[in-house]
C-alpha cells in the first residue's frame, strides 16, 4: 500500500546570510550598513576606479611569446610619448646631445641662443678698409718671402748671439730717439702733459741713461707713450683710411704714409748725414724690430690666411693706439696688454728713403 510522500524539510539558511525579512544591522548612530550616506561616495569611487583601469588594460601591449614583459610595456609607452617640437630623435646618429640636454629639450623645447633676449648684443668689430686687397696681397707675398729668407734668420741670429741685456739696451736706445717725435705729436693732439713727459724722458735717458741705453725715466715713473703724426691725423678727424702694405716695411694706411712724411724731419737718426754711420744704425734698428716680433711667428704659422691675420691684427692695434688712449682716463678695467706702449713696427727712423729727403 503506497504511502503518501512527506515533504522534505527546507535547507537551513547559510551562516551569515540574512533573509529578506531580516532588517539590516544598525550601528550605534542608527545608520544601516552599506546604505547610509557615507557609503555612497565610496561606492561611486570604486566604480570610477574600475572604469579608469579598464581602458588602461585595453591599451597595454601583451608580450609576444618569448618577449620580456618590460619590452612590451616600454614599446607601448614610447608609442604614446611624442618628442618635443624641433628635438632630434635620440636614435639618430646626428644627435650629439647629452642626456641632460635631451631631458631639457623634452621639458622646455630646443634652446635657440640667437633668440635668447637675455644675451648681450654681439660685439661690433670694425673691419679694415682694404679696397686695394689684390695688390696688397701680392706685396704681402713679397714681404713674406724676404722675411723668411733674410729678416727672420737675422733676427734669430741676433737673439742667439747678442745677450739679453745688450739687446735691451739697443731697444732702449732706439726708443729714446723717438721721444722728440712723440713729444711734438702729443702737443699737436692737445696733450701738453704727455708732451712734457716725453720730453723729460728724452732728456733724462740721454744724460743719466748714457745716450738712452739705460732707462732711468721709467724708474722715475715717467710713462712711455708713443705718438706719431699718423695718430695725430687720426685724432684730427681722419678716422678711416685705406689699408696699404708697403714693400719691405709692412702694414700701413694712406693716413700713416702721410704721417711718416710728417715725422721724417723730426727724426734724430735721419739728421745724420754720414751714410757710413746712419745706414748701419738703420739696419740694426730693423733687426731689433724683427726680433721683437719673433714671438708672433707661432701665431702666424697656423693661420689659414696670413694676410688677413696680419692686416686685421695691425688695424685693430692701430685703431686702439689712435682712439683707445682716451678710454684709459675712464676705464680702469682694460687688460694690461692694451695698455702697453710697445709698438714693434718699422719706424720712420729706419726708412732709408723718404719723399721729404732732399737730393
Amino acid at each position: 500500500m503506497a504511502q503518501s510522500a512527506e515533504p522534505l524539510p527546507a535547507d537551513p539558511p547559510a551562516t551569515g546570510a540574512t533573509s529578506a525579512e531580516t532588517p539590516p544591522a544598525v550601528d550605534s548612530n542608527g545608520a544601516a550598513d552599506g546604505s547610509g550616506p557615507e557609503a555612497a561616495p565610496a561606492q561611486q569611487q570604486d566604480r570610477n576606479g574600475a572604469a579608469d583601469v579598464a581602458p588602461a588594460l585595453d591599451t597595454m601591449a601583451l608580450p609576444a611569446p618569448g618577449e620580456p614583459v618590460h619590452a612590451a610595456t616600454a614599446g607601448a609607452a614610447s608609442d604614446q610619448a611624442e618628442p618635443a617640437e624641433g628635438a632630434l630623435d635620440p636614435a639618430t646618429p646626428d644627435d650629439t646631445r647629452t642626456q641632460a640636454e635631451r631631458d631639457f629639450d623634452a621639458l622646455y623645447g630646443p634652446y635657440d641662443p640667437v633668440a635668447d633676449p637675455s644675451l648681450p648684443p654681439p660685439a661690433e668689430v670694425t673691419g679694415a678698409y682694404d679696397p686695394w686687397e689684390p695688390l696688397n696681397r701680392r706685396v704681402h707675398r713679397l714681404n713674406s718671402a724676404v722675411d723668411r729668407a733674410v729678416a727672420r734668420p737675422l733676427a734669430r741670429a741676433y737673439v742667439a748671439v747678442v745677450p739679453r741685456p745688450v739687446r735691451l739696451g739697443v731697444g732702449n736706445f732706439f726708443n729714446n730717439l723717438g721721444q722728440p717725435v712723440s713729444a711734438v705729436n702729443a702737443l699737436l693732439q692737445g696733450k701738453p702733459e704727455q708732451a712734457a713727459q716725453s720730453l723729460g724722458r728724452f732728456v733724462l735717458n740721454s744724460t743719466l741713461g748714457i745716450g738712452g741705453i739705460f732707462d732711468p725715466a721709467s724708474d722715475a715713473k715717467l710713462p712711455n707713450r708713443s705718438e706719431d703724426f699718423g695718430q695725430t691725423l687720426g685724432v684730427w678727424g681722419w678716422k678711416r683710411s685705406r689699408y696699404v702694405e708697403l714693400p719691405l716695411f709692412g702694414p700701413r694706411t694712406v693716413r700713416d704714409v702721410f704721417g711718416l712724411v710728417g715725422d721724417a724731419p723730426l727724426s734724430p737718426l735721419r739728421q745724420v748725414e754720414a751714410d757710413t754711420l746712419r745706414v748701419p744704425m738703420q739696419g740694426l734698428q730693423l733687426v731689433d724690430v724683427r726680433a721683437q716680433l719673433l714671438s708672433t711667428d707661432s701665431l702666424r704659422e697656423g693661420a689659414e690666411d696670413d694676410y688677413a691675420l696680419v692686416r686685421d691684427a695691425w688695424t685693430q692695434r692701430r685703431d686702439y693706439q689712435i682712439f683707445g688712449d682716451r678710454m684709459l682716463e675712464t676705464d680702469e678695467s682694460l687688460p694690461e696688454y692694451l695698455r702697453e706702449e710697445n709698438n714693434p713696427t718699422v719706424p720712420v727712423d729706419a726708412m732709408p728713403l723718404m719723399p721729404s729727403d732732399g737730393g
